[in-house]
């Protein structure tokens, strides 16, 4: 059974459609959620890998943070799922060819007013990812079974807007995996409940 395969048998398993929140309802922005398409690329490797990247400490929002190539879904993007093959390419030079899409999972409202669909995708091992100058400062492969054990994701709280917010942190070498990305991570661990 290929790595898709996998993927595709272990969502199938457990399909859901709520929409996950964590505390996010708490502290969305008013007015009607901004949808917006994340890729979690899995490179197909015996112990496959999720690659994110870290962006560039000059942006506007969300400086220096860990993430998965995505952004807002334009008007021209067909679907969720043709804006992250558009973001990645624009992130991370990953053609879209080369992305074996699997599929996407439950939509994930964040904090800030965004209703994102998680868009999984199968990709070949060490592809030459080049990151956009302007938005991401480095791309960087996580073992994917790391990500998805729960002993890995830790729970922490902070005081935002006058309230305390609490989610998710995953340690990987020397970065910090938090907030949104984090929290789709243990969304999905939740789902796949993933065995190497």
């Amino acid at each position: 059974m290929t790595l898709a395969q996998r993927l595709r048998a272990a969502l199938a398993a457990s399909r859901s459609d709520a929409l996950l929140t964590g505390d996010a309802t708490e502290f969305a922005t008013a007015g009607t959620p901004v949808p917006a398409a994340v890729l979690i690329p899995i490179t197909d490797r015996p112990r496959p890998g999720v690659i994110l990247t870290q962006r560039t400490e000059t942006l506007r929002r969300h400086a220096g943070q860990v993430a998965f190539p995505g952004g807002r879904i334009d008007p021209e993007d067909a679907d969720a799922i043709a804006a992250a093959l558009r973001e990645a390419e624009e992130e991370i030079a990953l053609p879209p060819a080369a992305v074996e899409v699997v599929d996407v999972t439950d939509p994930y409202r964040t904090g800030t007013g965004y209703v994102v669909t998680p868009v999984i995708g199968v990709v070949p091992p060490d592809l030459p990812l080049v990151p956009a100058e302007a938005e991401v400062a480095a791309v960087f492969e996580v073992p994917l079974d790391f990500v998805l054990d729960a002993a890995n994701h830790v729970e922490a709280e902070i005081v935002w807007q006058g309230r305390n917010r609490r989610y998710y942190e995953i340690g990987w070498e020397d970065r910090r995996i938090w907030g949104a990305t984090a929290g789709m991570i243990v969304n999905l661990s939740r789902r796949l409940r993933w065995t190497a």
